[in-house]
């Protein structure tokens, strides 16, 4: 069974955190500092705020989806508030 992670990254140079799952967390952040993906494209580089492990896939997608929430959006603010300050 694979392991899946969830995981938050924040721009460097612009107001955007980004949220997404991956099987493989270290390709996945590389492949968006180096602008492979059209969403995050004009936003790198990044620098990752937040990452958890989960047990399945679909595990990783409702916990995908919670960040992507309002209140998984304050948490994740709360969270840069504590990194960057």
């Amino acid at each position: 069974m694979k392991e899946f992670f969830v995981y938050a990254i924040k721009s460097l140079h612009r107001n955007y955190i980004y949220v997404g799952m991956t099987n493989n967390l270290e390709r996945r952040i590389q492949e968006h500092n180096s602008g492979k993906g059209r969403s995050t494209k004009p936003y790198a580089p990044f620098k990752l705020i937040f990452s958890e492990k989960a047990s399945c896939r679909e595990e990783a997608r409702k916990r995908e989806k919670y960040l992507k929430s309002g209140i998984g959006k304050e948490f994740l603010k709360k969270l840069e508030s504590k990194d960057f300050n």
